[in-house]
């Protein structure tokens, strides 16, 4: 933990006799007062192109509303939501003896003696530190190594075009926000696995399976891989069941998924991003509210909040303005306050 973090909080389990959501969500009776009218912003002034909210207390789905061309069967993109899937994914790598996370990345493209890359740890990846040279921009797609791996030159093997790039700082070093980091812990996860087991595969059934997440399309590209630094689509109803097992830190239904403390691993601070000011743990955002919270954060104003200490699950998805992420994840925030006491 960082010196100036704050406690992590315990994850809170699953209530007593409140059915774990696998095939249908249980519903509360009521929610707490001033949260309709929170609702209610969801859907006008700068977060007026929401397509879907859900908000879930203690196991229980409390509210969920949804723009006039969608409903719980639609599938929504998750943008950089997909990173912190991964990391539950890697999760379980480390849970089978399959991934060390503290040992080198050990991938193909840096192991030319002398390579400097090869001092790449999976941590590093996981920590946003690996000191390569990616331009994460979503407008110039003259300069955005982003864009051009998405869409462009790189699209049909990801995880090529992001060994590719050269450092541009020592390993472990310095924070830097990059779509290509995730996709090459994609591509170690791929070497865990081995040829016989796709990425995608391992993640529907060893995540999203056993939770009930039946909706999900990863995105993968033409050499294989699973694009987790972007590609998921689900209902809004899964993608709260993925904000659930977070927050019960793995476990769902007595069964562990996410080797223990992985969670804890992965919400634990390790930067602040500079170009947004919002703390980064290991593929999951710190949003420092007092209350443990922590986040799935995607491009153009996707959010899955998961607060530990009064247990809820405050879920966005839709389209925002490039400069509205502070009011979103304020407004996310309210959410969750509504829930204390």
């Amino acid at each position: 933990m960082t010196a100036d973090a704050e406690p992590l909080g315990t994850l809170p389990p699953q209530p007593a006799g409140v059915p774990w959501p696998t095939a249908a969500w249980p519903e509360a009776e009521a929610g707490p007062p001033g949260l309709d009218g929170l609702l209610d912003r969801a859907f006008t002034g700068v977060l007026e192109r929401t397509r879907a909210v859900v908000v879930v207390h203690a196991g229980r789905l409390v509210a969920s509303r949804y723009g006039a061309d969608d409903g719980p069967g639609t599938l929504l993109p998750s943008w950089s939501m997909a990173k912190s899937v991964l990391q539950l994914l890697l999760g379980a790598l480390v849970g089978d003896g399959l991934l060390d996370p503290d040992g080198p990345a050990g991938l193909p493209a840096w192991s030319a003696p002398g390579d400097p890359r090869a001092a790449i740890t999976v941590a590093d990846l996981l920590r946003m530190r690996d000191g390569l040279d990616f331009a994460e921009d979503y407008v110039d797609g003259d300069t955005s190594d982003a864009i051009a791996m998405l869409f462009g030159d790189g699209h049909r093997d990801v995880a090529a075009y992001a060994a590719a790039r050269p450092l541009a700082a020592p390993p472990g070093e310095r924070f830097s926000y990059s779509s290509g980091t995730t996709n090459l812990l994609s591509a170690v996860a791929a070497r865990c696995l081995g040829p016989a087991t796709s990425v995608d595969g391992f993640l529907t059934d060893r995540i999203l399976g056993p939770i009930g997440a039946s909706s999900a399309v990863p995105g993968v590209d033409e050499a294989g891989t699973w694009v987790a630094s972007s590609f998921l689509d689900m209902t809004a109803p899964d993608f709260a069941r993925v904000g659930l097992l977070a927050l019960r830190g793995g476990v769902w239904d007595g069964r562990r998924l996410v080797h223990e403390g992985w969670v804890d691993r992965g919400r634990r601070p390790q930067a602040t991003d500079p170009t947004n000011g919002v703390r980064y743990g290991e593929h999951w955002w710190v949003l420092d509210d007092g209350r443990g919270t922590f986040a799935a954060l995607g491009y153009d104003g996707q959010i899955l909040a998961l607060c530990p200490a009064n247990d809820t699950i405050v879920l966005r998805l839709g389209s925002l303005g490039a400069d509205d992420g502070p009011k979103l994840r304020a407004w996310a925030l309210e959410v969750v306050g509504a829930f204390d006491g």
